[in-house]
């Protein structure tokens, strides 16, 4: 890392932000033969940075060599359970024994502090330069292009044909430059997180683990987050488990607890208490993600600027794939690819770096985001149904459905249905659901 920053103006490209976004593209440019510089406000790569815990790792792996990165566990099962605030539970587990096999499907649990300083070392290791303990303040213009930035730094300006801003979903700089409008509070969710910290012999045993095999853990209903349109998590690393709520930022606000008291309540559930028991609390944080979907992603590609990762809204929210770590690597390299490409051609205008948003459209990113866009949104509409209703139908009917009395087990297969089809308005009305989240399985 550079202590002594040496603004010589003589950068081809400058990353605001070293996170998985802006490293991406800094590698792919440094390893294109560009002058790169990194700009990370935090005293490291990663110190500021903030998710649930897997990351996803196909084109980390095209770029560098994971073999030594700071991985924690694979993820070797996924479970997805509904939770009651009554304190039921009706879960579904999956563990694929082709997860078992290298590359492990690319889904390892790793912890940000860690894995983003190795990631930015690659980087630097492929020639980028890496200042770190530096906040920009301003981008600087002239004649309506971005030819550079100004810092917190004493003679803090910085210069360079195209600046790529991947600051995350608090894009200060991008919204205070007009490169994009704040995000509607309907668009963003917030999450509360805490990593405990375990004996690891004790772990595996709670969790059935072995080796380098995990588990992510996803709970949904009121159990979860009580009536708010959002989600929880439990991963587990090495020696930690990493425990969350995730939830509609609009629901926060009118909630009457606050997000850490959501968080405390989901730790209390009769299904989580036994595994998050014990243990010593050795991170807590919380932020903000765009879960806006392909409709509130700014434009991504201005003249001498193209605006990559959270703070281009690039996260994945379709009720069972939960992305965003694959999709900021992804744009980050295609924002690397076009930049290098247009600056060969010694231009760095939007219209010759559009092959950026090109190619991420091209991608599996866009064309995920416009499949499933329309989830938050049908979410935010069946919200009483989904975290409420749907939670105490499935434990009134998985109750009911295997009760040992001395009755004929075809009246409690017809009483089970019955609490779904009431919580679901009948025949008609499951009909209608089901149409609505067609496409979650499509």
């Amino acid at each position: 890392m550079t202590a002594t920053p040496n603004y010589d103006d003589e950068f081809d490209a400058i990353v605001v932000g070293a996170g998985l976004s802006g490293t991406a593209a800094a590698l792919t440019m440094a390893k294109d033969g560009l002058d790169v510089v990194m700009l990370e406000r935090g005293p490291s790569p990663g110190s500021k940075n903030v998710f649930g815990g897997v990351l996803y790792t196909p084109r980390i792996r095209e770029l560098t060599d994971l073999s030594d990165a700071p991985k924690e566990r694979y993820v070797a099962k996924k479970t997805y359970s509904m939770l009651s605030d009554a304190g039921d539970e009706t879960s579904m587990s999956i563990a694929p024994a082709a997860w078992r096999e290298e590359p492990h499907n690319d889904s390892w649990m790793v912890l940000r502090r860690d894995f983003d300083e190795w990631f930015a070392d690659q980087a630097v290791e492929a020639g980028a330069t890496l200042i770190t303990e530096t906040t920009v303040t301003d981008l600087i213009r002239e004649d309506g292009t971005v030819v550079g930035v100004e810092t917190d730094r004493p003679n803090g300006t910085l210069r360079a044909p195209v600046v790529v801003l991947g600051e995350g979903a608090n894009s200060l700089v991008s919204e205070g430059a007009g490169l994009k409008r704040q995000d509607d509070r309907d668009n963003v969710a917030v999450s509360a997180k805490e990593v405990r910290k375990y004996d690891r012999e004790k772990l595996e045993d709670r969790f059935h683990l072995d080796g380098e095999a995990g588990l992510a853990a996803h709970y949904f209903g009121d159990g979860a987050v009580g009536d708010a349109v959002g989600g929880a998590f439990l991963y587990t690393n090495k020696r930690t488990v990493s425990i969350g709520v995730v939830y509609s930022i609009e629901d926060a606000a009118h909630g009457e607890r606050t997000p850490d008291e959501v968080l405390d309540q989901f730790k209390q559930h009769p299904a989580v208490a036994p595994l998050v028991r014990g243990g010593r609390m050795v991170e807590y944080s919380a932020h903000a993600i765009p879960e806006g979907g392909p409709d509130s992603m700014p434009d991504l590609v201005h003249d001498g600027a193209v605006i990559v990762g959270d703070a281009a809204g690039l996260v994945l929210n379709s009720g069972i794939h939960l992305e965003g770590t694959n999709m900021a690597v992804e744009s980050g390299f295609h924002a690397g690819q076009a930049i290098a490409d247009a600056l060969d051609r010694g231009r760095s205008d939007a219209a010759a770096l559009e092959s950026y948003e090109q190619r991420l459209e091209e991608s599996y990113v866009v064309q995920n985001l416009d499949h499933y866009g329309w989830f938050m949104d049908t979410a935010a509409e069946e919200k009483e149904f989904l975290f409420e209703e749907l939670p105490h139908a499935l434990g009134d009917a998985t109750e009911e459905y295997f009760r040992m009395d001395d009755r004929p087990k075809d009246e409690h297969v017809s009483d089970a249905k019955s609490h779904i089809l009431n919580a679901s308005g009948g025949w008609f009305g499951m009909a209608k659901k089901a149409w609505k989240f067609r496409k979650m399985l499509s």
